[in-house]
């Protein structure tokens, strides 16, 4: 018997990482749609009646940047809380206070205060993840939380609490398997954050119908973009209006409009005023928001972008279009097998001059490898195994005036870019 044992020490806390690989095993599918498992688990916490606001933001695309807006207009008004996925490098990057991804040692401790309070309750890899930034959320006693869905809307994770205020964001055809192969059936699942007698904000310029059934039908007090609230150009500046107010907001690049929008009318509902200083920093914010659009300076600029369907990319396109280069366009493309990578690929080589096809079969189960990849593009030229492989190719081959895109997925943009570049 050592002495540690001897002397009745406790055994050693898993790590966050060791946390982590213990979620995936345990639970028999990634995605497992539904609340009765983790709302017990959450009731059996006390997260289920928060004293926070909770402004829930869901849509197909410009979640995460809306979410990164919200925090930074809130500014220095209220402590704010974010929750986003999923993560481009560490697991942190998901729940943050304040601007701040929090620690490993607070991310373990909810993890091992959820573990007690499930029992035999399982549950899945997000919906962990969800309940510990609740947690900590409820520990730091944050006034707002800003949560992104997940999947959906209807029956995902974050859809236990209910939101004080809704946000849609675009709505596309994207996670058709689960939602359903048209607008308007993905839009239903969106619409399911919505509660009664709360506000609701769309951020599609042509929402579904289902948007605005699913508000009637629950009794939301339902806004949209383009009717009820606007977003004009005005020179240098844009104008932010409805019916009962308007002011001025400094126009930013590398800031989608719509998005922002949508963000500023949610955190007024909430009861925030922002400033004109809120506004600004909010905008730096979210154009340094890393893999949405990022934009690299330099002799050769680099362009990370994380978009995987078709709305997403044909954004990034008309960005690239907007903003030619001198030189060459070269491409570095990853993606995973359930998205639509024949369009996706059809839109980028309208701007493409070079393709690099790189796989992601290493880094994820659904990744496609390279080989795969090029023949679902009708690609006859060089593949790569791995986006730094691919990334690296592109930057030898790239000359100044030249730029260099890397796109496609989550994880070729997190393969590609790592933090220090």
């Amino acid at each position: 018997m050592s002495n540690g044992e001897a002397l009745g020490a406790a055994p050693a806390r898993r790590t966050l990482g060791e946390w982590l690989d213990y979620q995936l095993a345990i639970h028999p599918r990634e995605i497992e749609l539904g609340l009765d498992r983790v709302r017990e688990v959450a009731a059996r916490l006390n997260l289920l009646a928060p004293k926070h606001t909770t402004i829930t933001v869901a849509g197909t695309n410009g979640k995460g940047s809306c979410v990164a807006l919200v925090c930074g207009l809130i500014g220095d008004s209220a402590r704010v809380g974010a929750y986003t996925s999923p993560h481009l490098w560490r697991y942190n990057e998901r729940i943050a206070i304040d601007g701040e991804p929090v620690g490993d040692d607070e991310i373990v401790a909810a993890f091992e205060a959820i573990e007690v309070a499930r029992g035999d309750i399982s549950l899945t890899f997000f919906e962990f993840g969800t309940l510990a930034a609740l947690l900590i959320f409820q520990r730091a006693a944050v006034a707002v939380a800003v949560l992104e869905v997940g999947l959906g809307g209807r029956l995902d994770a974050v859809n236990i609490l209910d939101a004080d205020v809704a946000l849609i964001t675009q709505i596309g055809l994207d996670h058709t398997d689960w939602l359903g192969d048209t607008r308007d059936d993905i839009g239903r699942e969106k619409a399911g954050i919505m509660r009664r007698e709360r506000p609701v904000f769309c951020g599609d310029r042509n929402p579904p119908a289902s948007i605005a059934a699913t508000a009637s039908a629950c009794g939301a007090d339902l806004a949209c973009l383009g009717r009820d609230f606007e977003l004009t150009s005005e020179g240098e500046r844009w104008l932010w209006s409805n019916e009962q107010q308007q002011f001025n907001v400094p126009a930013h690049a590398d800031v989608h409009p719509d998005n922002l929008a949508v963000a500023i009318a949610g955190v007024l509902a909430a009861g925030c005023e922002p400033t004109p200083f809120d506004i600004e920093r909010a905008c730096a914010r979210q154009a340094l928001l890393p893999g949405r659009r990022e934009v690299i300076d330099g002799p050769i600029p680099i362009i990370y972008d994380v978009g995987h369907n078709d709305d997403a990319v044909a954004l990034l396109v008309e960005s690239l279009r907007q903003r030619p280069a001198a030189g060459r366009t070269h491409v570095v493309l990853g993606m995973l097998a359930d998205k639509p990578v024949e369009s996706v690929g059809h839109r980028l080589m309208r701007t493409a001059d070079a393709l690099y096809p790189a796989g992601l079969a290493d880094v994820s189960p659904r990744g496609l490898s390279g080989d795969a990849l090029a023949a679902r593009l009708g690609h006859t030229g060089t593949v790569y195994a791995h986006p730094r492989d691919a990334f690296a190719a592109a930057r030898q081959a790239a000359n100044p005036g030249d730029r260099i895109v890397v796109c496609g997925s989550f994880f070729t943009v997190a393969q590609a870019r790592r933090p220090e570049s």
